[in-house]
């Protein structure tokens, strides 16, 4: 991460609100973000790491809770698009994409994909005239807040889909470890970046309330066995419960934002959550909390888009926004990866690129494309 940017970073406290455009430039730091967006610098594979066996939990943990609550979403979310159609569909997403007329225009270079349980269905490498970068599914870049789907992932699966009520404060943001400005060092091992500055420090006044930070599953994964892991061995264990065809790396030890990973592996994950080999799958909605504190007043900070009032569930979004929500369950990242299942988990997205502060143009042209995918219609 460049000076600039930690500068930004460790600026954030003295905002009094993280919302709309601050919250998006600001996304990466309490966020967990990788040290850098660029996709020619990013760390190896881990695939040839040994998984390291987890130590024991603490032995007070809560009771187990349950994971049926999930959000609703809004009456008028498009049904996706019946098999008959899936050639009008994937025409509708195509168009989409492409347009020079829409919020695709905006963040041109990038790649995206839709897909369904036994793969992806369409696909397209969007260039600019501007940008010689070409993105493919195959390009391995830092994803920074798009990690926290895995880490959820990772310990939904771990725990055999019970949650303590415990793991769900972790996991949902409401711990009241929520350090502003945390960040980690890439040499560090899990422990060694909850220990530095406040990245491990309680604040009773966040207990219970939605704050948006990457300091809650760093301390979560300490306390879970995670602490002496560094980079390599990190990747290592979640890779051993989410899978191990999975490529992904880790550029810092930080379970919420130090995954680097493609497309077409992002994909793999999702995949597995829609065919039910996740537990993930029944975990998507889960023990959702609000976020924005302009309409809910047990909310401290939140990145999602200007004006709109997401719910935050296991360690990813609900875009249930009460007017433009489509229900879709999401995980973007600062630097412009959108990851996403529909409300029906029927199929799922990704959208990738490299773009410092890209998150929320992100997320406007990529449910655009998903728009177009459920009504078969150009957007």
């Amino acid at each position: 991460m460049s000076s600039a940017i930690r500068r930004a970073c460790r600026s954030r406290a003295a905002l009094p609100i993280l919302g709309g455009v601050a919250a998006l430039l600001l996304s990466g730091c309490g966020g967990g973000d990788a040290e850098t967006p660029s996709a020619s610098t990013v760390p190896g594979p881990a695939a040839s790491s040994p998984a390291p066996t987890p130590a024991s939990a603490p032995a007070a943990a809560p009771a187990p809770a349950s994971l049926p609550a999930v959000a609703p979403a809004p009456a008028s979310s498009p049904a996706p698009s019946p098999a008959g159609t899936v050639a009008a569909a994937a025409a509708a997403a195509t168009a989409t994409a492409q347009s020079s007329s829409n919020a695709c225009s905006a963040i041109r270079p990038f790649y995206w994909e839709i897909g369904d349980a036994g793969g992806a269905l369409v696909s397209g490498s969007v260039a600019s005239s501007g940008d010689p970068t070409l993105y493919a599914g195959s390009t391995r870049l830092s994803i920074a807040s798009a990690s926290k789907w895995f880490y959820s992932s990772y310990f939904v699966q771990r725990a055999g889909g019970v949650l303590s009520a415990s793991d769900v404060k972790f996991l949902n943001f409401q711990s009241g470890y929520a350090a502003r400005g945390f960040d980690c060092q890439p040499s560090q091992t899990v422990q060694q970046c909850v220990d530095q500055g406040s990245n491990g420090v309680y604040d009773a006044a966040d207990d219970g309330a939605f704050s948006y930070s990457g300091a809650h599953m760093e301390k979560h994964a300490a306390l879970n066995g995670l602490g002496a892991m560094n980079n390599a061995m990190l990747a290592a264990e979640i890779r051993s419960q989410v899978g191990t065809e999975i490529d992904l790396a880790y550029s810092a030890p930080q379970p919420a934002g130090g995954v680097v990973t493609s497309a077409d592996d992002y994909a793999k994950l999702l995949r597995k959550v829609l065919r039910g080999d996740l537990k993930m799958h029944d975990a998507l909605g889960a023990h959702p909390v609000c976020t924005n504190p302009r309409t809910c007043a047990n909310a401290v900070n939140a990145p999602s888009p200007p004006g709109e009032s997401w719910h935050y569930s296991i360690g990813h979004w609900v875009e249930d926004d009460p007017v433009v929500g489509d229900g879709a369950f999401s995980s973007p990242g600062a630097f412009g990866f959108y990851p996403w299942i529909d409300r029906t988990k029927t199929s799922y997205g990704v959208l990738s690129r490299s773009a410092v502060g890209g998150a929320i143009d992100s997320v406007y042209c990529g449910r655009l494309i998903r728009k177009a995918w459920t009504t078969a219609t150009p957007q």
